[in-house]
């Protein structure tokens, strides 16, 4: 029998994998604004977003195998475009949309959900789709 134990309580961590992590940098640490925390080469760039990271990988570096005994993390990745979405009061989710628009970002979708949330989605340069929506998009 398998022992209860309780849920995780929330996501530490989001991955999406990207093949330019220059062009990544500039749209998630420009264009997005989220704090940068690490980058290792053409390997991956790390953000911080409120208590949780985005980690961005390049899918053709993260499949070898760990060269750090220390930190024998598995190889791992994934192909083709993911998806994220980003919490942001009503204000500053219109804030960020004029941003991207003003940046050449395409807006892809954006409307209120039946409860009344709003959501707008787009895509990063390697085609991952994104959103923001207002935090509430869950209660329901």
């Amino acid at each position: 029998m398998v022992s209860q134990a309780p849920a995780p309580k929330a996501i530490l961590e989001a991955s999406l994998y990207v093949d330019d992590l220059d062009a990544a940098e500039e749209f998630y640490g420009g264009t997005l604004g989220l704090e940068q925390i690490q980058r290792i080469g053409n390997r991956h760039l790390f953000y911080r977003c409120g208590a949780s990271v985005l980690l961005l990988f390049n899918a053709e570096e993260t499949v070898k195998p760990p060269g750090n005994p220390q930190l024998p993390v598995p190889p791992h990745g994934a192909r083709g475009p993911g998806h994220v979405c980003f919490a942001q009061p009503r204000k500053d989710l219109l804030q960020m949309r004029a941003r991207l628009l003003e940046a050449g970002i395409a807006i892809e979708a954006e409307f209120d959900w039946p409860h009344g949330v709003r959501s707008i989605y787009f895509r990063d340069p390697a085609g991952n789709s994104l959103e923001i929506s207002e935090p509430q998009l869950w209660d329901y």
